[in-house]
């Protein structure tokens, strides 16, 4: 073979040439920028802290605002305080998992906290253990927002055709109206869990009149239930309480048991409803347009007030610039559409979707507000771990009456100054892109030729050998220098050699056999005048010996050269309708005269089942499977033959009792030439050709065969696959 001339540069200095284009990428002009960013980051932060000391100026003196009244913890069976609630809140999803960072806020009500009304006088109270619940309140964009999770070891849901509200189970919503004239009672009672239906009720529960305005969700759960409200602000009063009612006798419905947030003594007592005081959310309101987040924490460091969100608190604003290429609608289009977001791949793009895990819409911590807290001002810079976000965090002391009141927070992240660095990169790596753009495709083309190169040869190298284990496709080889090329032609050249050697393999025992058979007729024939003519006997024992060797060579040429011909006899054969059923049967009642030491079970349906074969080859197949099965099976133990089918496949199955088959073995059984009898003790020559012609068969019928162990007792079981019969 004449191979083409040797390339001296191979794949591995091409990639290595092509990539070292990615390193004359300049930097220039990067220092000059993050210089600018600097001088521009000092400034930002003196205008932050400026924000801070001027809201923080118009607080202080202003102890009213910041009085424990207003923003004291709530008070257990009293009041009810009222958080913020930063985002909306579903009551759909079955469950409380956007409470989640409120639930630290929960107050619980018990036994403890026992309400005594007109149909619960306290002659019933008995210190119930088995109802209790907890409850949380918050406000969010005009309506109230309320949680219950109750403790009941029996739930009483009402009644479909009943007309009271208050003969089971319930939630009680006693608020004072808004003008503060008149206590308006809402029970819920539902059927069973399901979106609320609210009732507006007299003092004794009569008269009950639907709500719409008061919406929510009842959920069952394995220990109780839980509610979630919601309830729109301009209905509430300053006096709010809830209540719940435990029914359970489920005959009498009587009220065992009413536990309520509010005094035990008296229903009309309602605890007070704790809400932040409005003149905060005035002072601030005029601060709130600076393009910042603006928190007033208390001297506990607890959140009274927030304006405005991290997200958007950029602090700079720069105008929109012209595009570069503005005079060009096409070359514009690609700035916009390709080019940025290839820039953006490097740069570090600024992003609203930060988190910061640090910071909390209750209460807030950190170096700067402890040291506002102590009376001195104080700014930081805060990088975030996940996302590379850098925040500007700036506090000052808020005084009042000569003490620290608190601090007024304001936070600013850094996006704006990112972007203004963007825009100025941006313009830097315009004047590189060409040449980014030529190493990329270059790069991007060099490897997909390589890949298609590789997988191409992969595709030919897969379809080599076939399912049989034969060789029945060539590689061509190619007439390229590199490396690839040098690996193809050293497939080419393996694979031609392997199907010489293969060819020659499959031929010999034809050759054999053909070339074996003269000569050992020629010396039976001998054994046998002699045996005619001898008298001595010593003699006639060598003969004997002779003549046994003589059969045992004819059976082994006979059984090299049966694959063969089988294989040359499945070329030309012509299939046909046949009942498997019936032709296992013909075979099966054979096998028990061919083997009367053995012992064979026929397991077939009574339908017929039709496959598209030819009936010899099928009583060969099931031969070999047979004779195998005979040759390890213990002795008294049954040979099983099985039909069935199996949707659109006849599956034909031979288990015997006997030895397991080794784990190796599995996969190579029905290979040429595997045996795994050991060769001591075999009575006759094997060469590990039964099962190859079995499977040979198997082929010829477009069926499968495989072996495996029995899993209810020891022994093997081969399975053969074939299709049914189709017109």
């Amino acid at each position: 073979m004449n191979l083409p001339f040797k390339n001296p540069f191979g794949i591995r200095f091409k990639l290595v040439f092509l990539s070292s284009f990615l390193l004359v990428i300049p930097w220039l002009g990067y220092q000059y920028i993050l210089e600018m960013e600097e001088y521009l980051r000092r400034g930002q932060e003196q205008t932050v802290l400026g924000t801070a000391q001027a809201l923080a100026t118009a607080l202080n003196e202003r102890p009213e605002l910041f009085n424990e009244g207003s923003y004291g913890p709530a008070r257990r069976s009293q009041d009810l305080y009222v958080y913020p609630v930063y985002s909306p809140l579903s009551l759909t999803d079955g469950s409380l998992v956007d409470w989640g960072e409120y639930q630290q806020y929960e107050v619980s009500y018990s036994r403890d906290d026992y309400l005594r009304t007109a149909i619960n006088p306290a002659r019933y109270y008995d210190r119930d253990d088995t109802i209790s619940f907890t409850n949380m309140v918050g406000e969010h964009d005009g309506s109230l927002f309320a949680y219950f999770k109750v403790e009941d070891d029996q739930l009483v849901y009402r009644s479909r055709d009943a007309l009271s509200v208050h003969r089971s189970d319930f939630l009680q919503v006693t608020m004072l109206s808004r003008d503060g004239t008149e206590i308006n009672r809402y029970v819920i009672a539902p059927h069973e869990p399901e979106f609320l239906y609210p009732f507006h009720v007299e003092e004794d529960y009569s008269n009950p009149v639907y709500e719409e305005r008061i919406s929510g969700q009842w959920y069952e759960t394995s220990s109780g239930y839980e509610v979630e409200l919601q309830i729109p602000m301009d209905m509430l009063g300053d006096r709010l309480g809830f209540a719940i009612f435990d029914v359970d006798d489920v005959d009498t419905r009587r009220l065992n048991t009413a536990i309520a947030t509010y005094k035990v003594a008296d229903a009309q007592r309602l605890g007070s409803l704790q809400l932040p005081t409005p003149e905060i959310d005035r002072i601030v309101a005029g601060m709130g347009h600076n393009n910042s987040r603006i928190q007033v924490v208390d001297r506990n460091g607890r959140v009274l007030l927030t304006a405005g969100d991290i997200q958007s608190a950029t602090g700079l604003t720069l105008p929109e610039e012209e595009s570069q290429f503005s005079g060009n609608k096409y070359l514009a289009y690609v700035q916009d559409n390709i080019l940025d977001p290839l820039y953006y791949q490097i740069l570090t793009k600024p992003s609203n979707d930060f988190i910061d895990e640090l910071y909390s819409d209750i209460t807030r911590e950190g170096a700067h507000i402890d040291s506002a807290l102590k009376g001195i001002a104080f700014t930081q810079f805060r990088t975030l771990d996940d996302t590379q976000t850098r925040l500007l965090e700036a506090a000052h002391p808020i005084v009042a009456e000569g003490e620290i009141a608190g601090a007024v927070v304001v936070d600013q992240n850094m996006n704006g100054l990112r972007t203004f660095r963007n825009q100025a990169l941006e313009t830097l790596f315009n004047t590189i892109l060409a040449v980014m753009l030529v190493v990329t495709f270059g790069l991007f083309w060099f490897a997909s030729r390589i890949s298609n190169r590789i997988r191409t040869l992969r595709n030919e190298a897969e379809g080599i050998i076939g399912e049989t284990g034969r060789v029945q496709n060539t590689i061509v080889a190619t007439k390229n220098s590199d490396e690839i090329g040098d690996l193809s032609r050293s497939f080419s050249n393996i694979v031609e050699r392997l199907t010489q050697y293969t060819n020659y393999l499959e031929n010999m025992s034809s050759r054999l056999s053909h070339e074996l058979r003269t000569p050992v007729s020629v010396v039976r024939s001998s054994l046998e005048n002699l045996g005619l003519t001898a008298n001595n006997k010593e003699s006639e024992v060598y003969i004997e010996r002779a003549e046994e060797g003589i059969s045992r060579l004819n059976l082994i040429l006979t059984n090299m050269s049966e694959a063969t011909r089988l294989e040359q006899m499945l070329q030309t054969s012509e299939k046909e309708k046949i009942d498997l059923n019936k032709a296992l049967s013909g075979c099966v009642e054979g096998y028990k005269l061919a083997y009367p030491d053995s012992r064979f079970e026929l397991d077939i349906g009574q339908q017929p089942i039709l496959i598209n074969g030819v009936p010899e080859y099928i009583a060969q197949l099931l031969d070999k499977l047979i004779a195998n099965a005979v040759e390890f099976s213990y002795p008294d133990k049954a040979i099983t033959i099985y039909c069935r089918t199996l949707r659109d496949h006849a599956v034909i199955k031979v288990a015997n009792a006997g030895p397991f088959l080794p784990e190796e073995m599995k996969d190579r059984l029905f290979d040429s030439m595997i045996s795994v009898r050991p060769q001591e003790k075999q009575k006759q020559p094997h060469l590990g050709m039964g099962l190859r012609i079995a499977r040979l068969i198997s082929d010829f019928h477009g069926g499968q065969i495989r072996a495996e162990n029995r899993t209810d007792r020891e022994g093997v079981i081969i399975t053969v696959v074939i299709p049914l019969f189709y017109k």
